[in-house]
């Protein structure tokens, strides 16, 4: 029921930093919870970061910790990933994602709105 798009892909070499941006549409996204998720050519779609309602508990996978930032503004219905040190191995298609039913969320299969994916490209 909520409605996602990203935007803030690119290339990049690496080293650099993106930020990606998440522009969500509906009454009930600051109950939400929220994550990014990225998946590579040929691979599974990863969860890379997770946020919970009201922004104060964050997760993130051990290959991104302590180089991406993922946080969220209920009042502009936006959640945003920093991205920094950007490494070839970060380049995938990166997704937004809501539960509307959970406050906090590591699992795929909770997630039940999905963005359109924007693509990362980082270059060595």
């Amino acid at each position: 029921q909520v409605q996602l798009v990203e935007s803030g892909g690119g290339l990049v070499q690496a080293g650099g930093s993106l930020r990606l941006s998440c522009a969500a549409s509906g009454r009930t996204f600051s109950s939400a919870a929220m994550g990014w998720f990225r998946q590579a050519p040929g691979k599974e779609r990863d969860l890379v970061a997770a946020i919970n309602r009201s922004g104060s508990v964050t997760y993130y996978t051990d290959s991104v910790k302590g180089r991406f930032t993922i946080s969220r503004d209920n009042a502009k219905n936006t959640v945003y990933l920093r991205m920094n040190s950007l490494k070839p191995e970060d380049t995938a298609v990166y997704y937004c994602a809501a539960s509307s039913y959970r406050d906090y969320s590591r699992t795929r299969y909770e997630y039940d709105s999905w963005g359109q994916g924007t693509q990362v490209t980082v270059s060595s």
